[in-house]
């Protein structure tokens, strides 16, 4: 399969062909350049964010983990919308089902994941609301 990606100041085009079919997919930019907003559903989340480490006995994670979960929302807050993460094949960014329906996740590490909801407001211009609700163990 051939991806070819053609930028612009006004739009992102992604041709993708495999032989048998053939797409183009547009995205316009846009001109605000309006980070996401990123608000913690609990405390711990915000403190690992913020600290490096929790308060709460509960929530201890190794340093490397700790280091990648920052890292992660970092990427989420310079990110103006959700869909600038598609592309970035090491979030793995994908829509949860069953009882997760709703939520939406990104890699932290092959174990752990961040898990949150994403809202998307519209006046004039697009807000982009990232509420990360858990970072999770993926196998438990």
């Amino acid at each position: 399969m051939a991806v070819a990606l053609h930028k612009n100041k006004n739009s992102t085009k992604i041709h993708f062909n495999s032989g048998i079919l053939s797409k183009n997919i547009i995205f316009a930019n846009r001109t605000n350049n309006q980070n996401m907003e990123i608000n913690f559903e609990k405390e711990y989340l915000r403190e690992l964010y913020e600290v490096g480490k929790t308060s709460d006995k509960k929530h201890r994670f190794q340093p490397q983990i700790v280091a990648k979960y920052q890292l992660r929302i970092k990427m989420l807050e310079k990110a103006s919308c959700i869909e600038e993460l598609f592309p970035i094949n090491s979030l793995n960014y994908e829509v949860l089902k069953g009882d997760k329906a709703g939520l939406s996740s990104i890699r932290v590490n092959d174990q752990y994941r961040i898990e949150f909801i994403v809202e998307q407001i519209s006046y004039e211009t697009i807000i982009t609301i990232c509420n990360i609700l858990e970072l999770s163990n993926h196998y438990k």
